[in-house]
């Protein structure tokens, strides 16, 4: 199949999801890393992804946020396709990075890593991206970033520069930082893996505080506990492909595939 085919049809089908893959494969060489992921994600809604490590989980996120891309199927946004536009023969046209680009700020993406700015305070950190690239008002956007640190408990630490805080901190920073850019969702990729234990709490109680607000998540996550606690729905991963989904609660408590049951066994996870 040649990239993109699905994309195609009529998209009308997919105005009622935030987001939606239809299709997605994607392979790195001879490993193939995604083998053909439908998924959906209506507005409001919070998926967490689980399973294995290699399973696939953080690729799903990243081609979503069109870091990566995808070799055939397709992805919209609110019933935009990702990544392409048609010609006016109907005919798919790769789009320009500047337009990639332009689709990507409607996505708030949180990293496995903090990434922040080392030469910058924290609120700088903050205010960067409303300020050169969505030029904004900077009395505007300071007064946001500020509000958006008192959010994640961190309005004192505005001066302070990344070195001076700790690993939690500067996670809750970046999650700051990806709302700052006033995202329609917001993709975290594992933003608890690069923590130490003690410091995890923290950054989850973040998330969970967004969740209540109703923000449109997909979170990759090991943290089972959380995922039970926080998600509308779960979506088990293995092998690139999706073994298990539903309600999270449900799911977790009682799953249908013996693949599930043995993960959840090995987390040593009361779910």
């Amino acid at each position: 199949m040649t990239p993109h085919k699905q994309a195609q049809g009529s998209i009308a089908a997919n105005i009622l999801h935030a987001i939606e893959l239809r299709g997605v494969t994607k392979s790195y060489g001879a490993i193939q890393v995604l083998k053909g992921i439908d998924l959906s994600v209506t507005d409001g809604e919070i998926v967490a992804l689980i399973g294995p490590s290699g399973s696939g989980k953080s690729t799903v996120v990243r081609c979503i946020h069109q870091l990566t891309g995808i070799d055939s199927g397709a992805i919209y946004f609110h019933g935009e396709l990702l990544g392409y536009q048609k010609n006016g023969t109907g005919q798919l046209i790769a789009l320009q990075e500047a337009d990639i680009a332009k689709q990507r700020q409607k996505l708030g993406m949180v990293f496995q890593q903090f990434n922040l700015f080392p030469h910058m305070t924290v609120l700088s950190n903050v205010m960067e991206g409303p300020l050169q690239v969505l030029k904004r008002d900077p009395d505007e956007v300071r007064a946001e970033a500020q509000e958006l640190l008192a959010k994640v408990g961190l309005e004192h630490k505005k001066d302070a520069y990344p070195r001076h805080l700790s690993g939690g901190q500067q996670q809750r920073v970046a999650i700051a930082r990806a709302l700052a850019m006033r995202p329609r969702a917001l993709l975290l990729d594992e933003p608890t893996s690069a923590l130490d234990p003690e410091l995890v709490g923290e950054v989850l109680d973040v998330v969970r505080a967004l969740a209540k607000q109703g923000i449109t998540m997909v979170i990759v996550t090991h943290e089972i506990s959380f995922a039970r606690d926080v998600a509308n729905r779960v979506v088990f991963m293995e092998c690139g492909q999706i073994v298990e989904q539903g309600d999270a609660k449900a799911t977790l408590m009682s799953p249908k595939t013996d693949r599930l049951k043995a993960f959840l066994s090995r987390t040593n996870v009361n779910v």
